[in-house]
């Protein structure tokens, strides 16, 4: 049911723009009462910016089952750049053409929650054999390479629109892997 509001909301937005479209021409487009498009929507800004979020449990499941002798940044850079590399290019067109009709929800966009950046950092911590609440090192780690991915997720959605989702994040991970330093001390 969610899945045919969120495609009649995302055709209709692409056709008309975010701001145009009603609750109730998206919940008619799905064929379906306003009530039940109530009761699997709570904000239309939500069909959007959730599904985003969807992409935090395989980046954290990913990060899990890592090999433990591979480096946390390294670990965490290819959970994502796998994440991002295996997402439908059509469906994240169709979502992108949607979005740009409503530009002021950009800056709204998150690729993870709170909760999985805390999950992450904690996973991180865990590898590095810290304790998250002594040492900002691993929640360092997670924050930076998911700023790294998040910029360029935002570069696909602007300069590098040509190119794929998965090209545009692998480019910005490994340009901030390829920073001099030393990743092997935990």
């Amino acid at each position: 049911m969610r899945s045919d509001i969120y495609n009649a909301a995302i055709a209709l937005f692409i056709e008309r723009g975010f701001y145009a479209v009603t609750t109730e021409e998206i919940a008619a487009a799905a064929g379906v009462s306003a009530s039940t498009y109530f009761r699997h929507v709570n904000a239309k800004e939500d069909l959007l910016l959730g599904p985003l979020l969807i992409s935090g449990d395989a980046i954290t499941e990913r990060f899990s089952q890592r090999s433990p002798d591979e480096a946390v940044p390294l670990a965490l850079s290819a959970a994502i750049a796998e994440r991002s590399a295996e997402v439908d290019d059509d469906e994240l067109r169709r979502w992108r053409a949607a979005i740009l009709t409503a530009p002021e929800l950009m800056t709204r966009v998150s690729l993870i929650s709170v909760q999985d950046r805390e999950q992450l950092t904690a996973i991180a911590a865990q590898r590095m054999g810290l304790e998250v609440s002594g040492d900002q090192r691993p929640g360092l780690i997670v924050h930076m390479l998911l700023a790294a991915a998040e910029y360029g997720f935002q570069r696909w959605l602007g300069p590098d629109a040509k190119r794929s989702l998965g090209t545009c994040v692998e480019s910005a991970l490994k340009a901030v892997l390829d920073l001099p330093t030393d990743w092997s001390r935990p």
